[in-house]
């Protein structure tokens, strides 16, 4: 009777971790299939003079550069703005604010709404307090504070779930050992949550890169190299999606600006990580 027991929680087992391997192999197909779609429509499409020249006729010729140079400074601006305010709150709610108090549940329950309130949304929003209200017109600065807007319950609600998970032994050793609050945020918590921040930042930085239809309201469409941040600018994503639908012919650089943009992704996972990485061992070590 034991050993038939004893089966069939090893069968069981052994049923549920192979679900398991299946979901990640069916995971990573699905990125591979994209990534080679991605190289085999755009490799040959892809040089040196398609990342240096701006776009011509339309964007069937000529390359991208003045759309990453407005892509990155769109999400430059959406970071300055977002981080700060994003990781001060996250900082109130985690070491400050009771879990179980009104005021938290309150901000919380207003994070959950906005991160689940549609792009286009953001987008009519940016148009008509940045754009209209404030007299920033179509450009690439309403573009990166209406994004701002979209990060910050991303990245407050997962600096904050990073910093709860920190062990309360960090705090009450610091306080022990006669350290500022503030201290042990830069030292211990901080370090520490260090993964949960980068996280946050990915997703972030993957949302941001891939949006479209907010800019579409508030950054414009124009794809010149901007001379200011009050300039119009095309983000990547959006470069994207009017080669493949609005222009006769644009498939091709259409599929070498996915395949920089996937690189450009694939890119800031790697450095975020390592650098997620870089912060706990010297936590470790130290």
């Amino acid at each position: 009777m034991m050993l038939s027991v004893s089966a069939k929680r090893r069968a069981r087992d052994f049923s549920l971790q192979s679900l398991m391997y299946l979901a990640v192999l069916l995971v990573s197909a699905v990125f591979v299939w994209l990534l080679a779609d991605f190289v085999q429509g755009g490799m040959a499409h892809l040089s040196w003079a398609f990342l240096t020249e701006s776009p011509r006729d339309a964007g069937r010729a000529g390359g991208i550069a003045s759309i990453l140079v407005s892509t990155l400074l769109i999400l430059l601006i959406a970071l300055a703005a977002a981080v700060p305010l994003a990781w001060a709150t996250a900082i109130l709610l985690a070491e400050f604010v009771p879990i179980d108090s009104r005021f938290g549940s309150a901000v919380r329950f207003s994070l959950y709404v906005l991160a689940g309130v549609p792009s286009i949304v953001f987008g009519l929003f940016g148009n008509a307090f940045f754009s209209i209200y404030l007299g920033l017109g179509f450009s690439i600065l309403s573009g990166g504070l209406t994004l701002a807007c979209m990060l910050l319950p991303i990245l407050t609600s997962t600096a904050e779930a990073g910093m709860r998970t920190v062990p309360d032994t960090y705090r009450l050793s610091a306080a022990a050992l006669g350290m500022t609050r503030t201290a042990a945020l830069i030292h211990l918590i901080f370090p520490a949550a260090a993964p949960a921040l980068a996280a946050g930042l990915l997703i972030g930085i993957g949302r941001a890169l891939a949006e479209t239809a907010a800019l579409l309201f508030t950054s414009g469409y124009v794809d010149r190299m901007p001379g200011s941040l009050l300039d119009s600018g095309r983000a990547l994503a959006l470069h994207i999606f009017d080669l493949s639908m609005n222009v006769p012919g644009g498939d091709m650089p259409a599929y070498a600006a996915a395949l920089v943009l996937v690189s450009l992704l694939l890119g800031i996972n790697s450095l975020a990580m390592t650098f997620a990485h870089g912060l706990q061992r010297r936590r470790i070590l130290t």
